[in-house]
């Protein structure tokens, strides 16, 4: 007979050689690699707790407050490996720091929009519910994100995306789809971390910065407003951080 052998969170954590209960309180997780050590940049004294299969995870103080750092990769099957690590290693919140293409007219490159739930159309995510389940960001992170955009000045978007694992098959059927669905932007990552930490008990929020958009056919991935609002996407989690803080 065939022994069942299966992997669980537990595993992965013995894999990278971290301990559970160790990680910071909150996360704040890059698609990129090169954006983690932007992130790290506001932190104090950030230390590595792993460098593994692309990822690199450091944790720092924010003020007095644990924070850790991870890139989550640009797909969701690393996205959903690094959200089972992190709520394992004892991560209360995520906020996901990412980008996305827009799906409305009006939202133009370099504007940021903060998620309110997902289309789910990923593979990985099925994995986790049924075709039923709703994924939707958690409300308390939602309105600290909101509220930390409010603070620093930025105007913002809020709404639903769509998350896709086939980048270049965004047909014009299926995107008047989605817009029907009301989805205002589409990403690769959101829909698979917000699902796991829905599941893991983890309060988890994303702030994407828009890349380019869909319905208009404007590119702006090398533009300056996007990079622009990649480092006001930087600073609203670091604020977020703050306000849930001091909501304890």
């Amino acid at each position: 007979m065939t022994k069942n052998v299966h992997m669980d969170a537990g595993d992965l954590l013995k894999m990278v050689q971290l301990e559970p209960g160790t990680l910071g309180k909150y996360a704040i997780v890059p698609g990129p690699i090169e954006r983690v050590d932007a992130i790290c940049k506001n932190l104090a004294d950030p230390v590595k707790d792993f460098s593994f299969a692309g990822f690199d995870m450091y944790t720092g103080e924010l003020g007095d407050t644990l924070v850790t750092v991870s890139n989550s990769g640009m797909y969701a099957p690393p996205a959903a490996i690094i959200s089972e690590i992190l709520a394992e290693g004892g991560t209360q919140y995520i906020i996901r720091v990412g980008s996305c293409g827009a799906m409305r007219e009006d939202i133009n490159i370099g504007d940021l929009i903060i998620v309110t739930g997902c289309i789910r159309g990923d593979g990985v995510s099925r994995y986790y519910v049924p075709e039923s389940f709703s994924t939707v960001a958690d409300m308390v992170v939602t309105r600290a994100l909101m509220e930390a955009c409010e603070n620093l000045g930025y105007s913002y978007h809020l709404g639903s995306v769509w998350t896709t694992d086939a980048l270049l098959r965004e047909t014009k059927t299926m995107i008047e789809e989605m817009c029907a669905l009301k989805a205002i932007g589409i990403d690769m990552i959101s829909s698979a971390m917000l699902t796991v930490a829905l599941l893991k008990g983890v309060r988890a929020g994303a702030i994407l910065a828009v890349s380019d958009n869909l319905i208009t056919g404007e590119l702006g991935f090398v533009s300056p407003r996007y990079y622009k609002a990649e480092s006001r996407s930087i600073k609203v989690a670091m604020e977020t951080v703050r306000i849930l803080e001091s909501q304890k």
